[in-house]
């Protein structure tokens, strides 16, 4: 069995927790958790003919009174950069931690996740900035944990890519 770290970042309340709790466990809450840190969970998964054993570390959500302590995303083999479709902001803020993380990690695979697609008539994101994001070389997916879309083959996708 391989062992693989994997990290979700982004701004606080994007559903980083939601989508790991989703992937490991199958469920969803409605509930509203603030990670503080970092939490870890880890599922073993199948790609190929390989048993890969994911350790998925949820990061805290950095915002203007918490820093991302990028020292969490030594030895990561990818991460998620995680964004709330309804809050645009939240997709600079996500650009910008990737850029950081970059610098900690090196190029190592990554998965930009547009997270709350259920919530059609509330997304804010506009169409042709996704597009812009994907011609210049960003995998883009739409996910939402709350109705399970999306979210296990983003996680397959990430750690086929982590193998190499």
């Amino acid at each position: 069995m391989i062992r693989k770290k994997l990290c979700l970042l982004g701004t606080s309340a994007v559903g980083k927790t939601s989508l790991v709790r989703r992937f490991v466990r199958g469920m969803f809450s409605d509930e509203y958790l603030t990670t503080l840190g970092v939490k870890i969970d880890k599922k073993a998964v199948m790609i190929g003919d390989v048993r890969v054993e994911l350790l998925v570390w949820d990061l805290n959500g950095e915002d203007a009174f918490q820093k991302l302590q990028m020292s969490y995303l030594r030895g990561a083999g990818g991460y998620f950069l995680v964004v709330d479709g309804t809050r645009p902001t939240t997709l600079d803020h996500a650009l910008d931690l990737h850029e950081r993380a970059q610098a900690v990690t090196g190029p190592v695979p990554y998965l930009l996740l547009l997270n709350k697609g259920d919530l059609v008539t509330e997304w804010s994101l506009d169409d042709a900035r996704v597009q812009a994001l994907e011609a210049a070389g960003h995998d883009v997916r739409r996910t939402s944990a709350k109705v399970d879309d999306g979210v296990e083959g983003a996680f397959h996708d990430l750690a086929a890519r982590m193998l190499g």
